[in-house]
């Protein structure tokens, strides 16, 4: 069986966070659901993870560079699962436990030190506990985890895999044949 180059692979890869990243678009803007902040940092991670794919497709490392890359996407779907598995855990809440809905995104950056603003962002809010969207019985920020889940487990494989050459395309065997 032949698979596909690791560049290929790679830019497989981001396009699937672009369609990601297209949809979330789409969702917000046409049908106007307002991204709540843990959405707003799902997206971050889906762009990251979407740029180390485009990038290693573009440069096609070896050796090390390889998993150099690996390790980024190991990172960047690592964050991806640790804010989707929490906006999940909120949704999941029951009605009693959800947190209160606290300001915006844009005031909390504006008005907290970075760490502080990270630990009420993360702490949740009404809003991320809001069920707008379900396929298949599940939420979008499930999908948003499985999605990541299953980009890092194909961009690892891809980048730590081995290679094989295609073999009987030799040069030197085509010239010594030649000049026989």
């Amino acid at each position: 069986m032949i698979l596909p180059s690791p560049r290929l692979v790679n830019l497989a890869g981001f396009l699937i966070c672009a369609g990601m990243m297209a949809y979330a678009l789409y969702v917000e803007h046409v049908l106007l659901l307002t991204p709540c902040p843990l959405c707003v940092f799902q997206r971050l991670a889906t762009i990251s993870l979407g740029l180390i794919f485009l990038v290693a497709a573009l440069q096609g490392p070896s050796g090390w560079g390889r998993r150099v890359y690996a390790f980024a996407i190991v990172l960047a779907a690592g964050a991806g699962i640790s804010v989707a598995g929490r906006h999940v855990w909120i949704q999941s809440l029951p009605a009693d436990q959800v947190p209160t809905c606290g300001p915006g995104l844009d005031y909390i950056l504006d008005s907290f030190p970075l760490g502080e603003a990270l630990k009420l962002i993360f702490t949740g809010s009404g809003e991320c506990a809001e069920i707008d969207w379900l396929f298949l019985g599940l939420t979008m920020p499930a999908w948003v985890l499985i999605m990541f889940a299953g980009l890092g487990g194909l961009g690892v494989w891809n980048n730590l895999r081995r290679v094989r050459r295609p073999q009987g395309n030799d040069q030197s065997s085509s010239r010594s044949s030649i000049s026989s």
